[in-house]
């Protein structure tokens, strides 16, 4: 029995030509694994779902990713490569009376050897009675299911259903991913437009590749519309957002994390998010970012504020876990914190002393009460003999000698006025051991 949904009877090695009268992103739609682009970690030789869809042997599945990183794509090609019919709903309009007609057909071509390849886009948004329904077509074989998602799956699909299916998670497309598929695109229509426009749109895409399609289309139409060749205004007015002039490998990639550190530095918030917003609008790497933030938060807050370094950690942190663009809340936070923060360079400067009079006179060896004891013969060497136990004294200070014999004098560490407590707390110390 034929459905609207079934796909053609052609092997997967010839799939049907798109119409030239579909919109660009179907027909730039991948037909084949060798066209397909990104998701790489899902796709590599041998692996699980590469191997499903070459065998043409599916399980159920949830897809679980951002917009525009392949998941109806891979779906279409289980069913393509798999000679199966292939049925598509999506859980926002769909109810149970559309479900039951998919499964019904799916039963009319089992009793003649063909398979069903169910697509549920946004599976997340049935509710629980709903995706309990789907069960028993999953466990009997009537169906492999493939659920779509951009919500983790593990909080918003039933467990039972993902006890039964495979999930594999889709990363967004990088930056080259969509910049290679737009060039593939102006071929296909045989067009052209400039490096910067394929830059703009790749870069602000989100690693969307339908979007991305979707705003080269507009532009070359509204450029066809006039006479004119596409212009970067085409592609903002395509994107509806504005090109920034920010060159990633250039000068504005240095220009603007310098101002945005030297700003922070100054304890400008205000500046500081400018200059984030502007590096995160222009495409920067928010990893990069967030090194940088590490970095000032020790070397221009420092102790003064010892929060600062774990709360930059944990943007960092947040940067992996979370990406774009929900990354940016812990990036703006980090910076606001950092510019409020009281300033303190003393512990790069504090090294770079100690760093210069190793370079200038070399590395002295350590006295042998504090050298370690830690292996077999060691005290017959004499080592660790006459350590004086710090936490045998009161207040857990010893006044044995640390620094190497005629280092004593050395002094790197200068707190100033930048650390207030720390300096009183040092001159305690240096008074109860002796030292001036």
């Amino acid at each position: 029995m034929g459905s609207l949904f079934d796909l053609p009877e052609e092997s997967p090695a010839t799939p049907p030509a798109p119409a030239a009268d579909q919109p660009l992103a179907a027909r730039m739609r991948p037909r084949t694994l060798e066209q397909f682009v990104g998701q790489t970690h899902l796709l590599g030789p041998s692996s699980a779902l590469r191997t499903a869809i070459q065998s043409g042997e599916p399980h159920s599945m949830i897809l679980y990713g951002p917009p525009g990183t392949g998941k109806t794509t891979l779906a279409r090609m289980l069913a393509e490569y798999a000679d199966a019919a292939f049925e598509e709903l999506s859980a926002v309009e769909a109810g149970r009376q559309q479900v039951r007609e998919v499964m019904e057909r799916a039963r009319e071509r089992r009793r003649s050897g063909r398979h069903t390849i169910f697509f549920l886009d946004e599976i997340h948004r049935f509710n629980k009675a709903q995706q309990d329904a789907l069960l028993p077509a999953v466990e009997e074989g009537l169906v492999v299911l493939v659920g779509a998602t951009t919500e983790n799956p593990y909080f918003e699909v039933n467990s039972a259903l993902i006890s039964r299916a495979q999930v594999y998670e889709l990363q967004e497309l990088t930056a080259e991913d969509i910049a290679g598929l737009l060039r593939r695109a102006l071929d296909e229509v045989g067009a052209s437009v400039s490096d910067e426009v394929i830059e703009f749109i790749s870069s602000r895409s989100a690693g969307d590749a339908r979007s991305s399609l979707n705003a080269l289309e507009l532009a070359l139409d509204t450029a066809q519309r006039t006479g004119q060749p596409v212009t970067l205004a085409d592609a903002e007015d395509a994107m509806q957002r504005k090109a920034l002039r920010y060159d990633k490998a250039g000068d504005q990639h240095y220009d603007y994390i310098s101002a945005f550190i030297k700003s922070v530095r100054g304890s400008d918030p205000d500046a500081g998010l400018y200059y984030l917003a502007a590096m995160i609008e222009g495409g920067e790497d928010p990893r990069y970012i967030a090194r940088r933030i590490i970095v000032l938060a020790s070397e221009d807050v420092g102790n003064a504020d010892p929060q600062a370094l774990p709360i930059a950690v944990a943007a960092a942190q947040a940067v992996e876990h979370v990406g774009l663009p929900e990354c940016t809340y812990a990036l703006s936070q980090a910076t606001i914190y950092l510019a409020m923060a009281p300033k303190s360079n003393v512990a790069g400067t504090a090294f770079g002393r100690a760093r210069a009079e190793i370079r200038d006179n070399g590395a002295k060896i350590p006295p042998t009460a504090l050298r370690t004891a830690a292996y077999p013969a060691a005290k017959k060497l004499g080592r660790g003999i006459g350590y004086d136990y710090p936490h045998d004294h009161p207040g857990h200070i010893n006044d044995q000698e640390h620094l190497p014999e005629g280092r004593e004098h050395l002094r790197f560490f200068d707190p100033g006025e930048a650390e207030p407590e720390l300096r009183e707390r040092l001159k305690r110390i240096r008074d109860a051991r002796g030292r001036d």
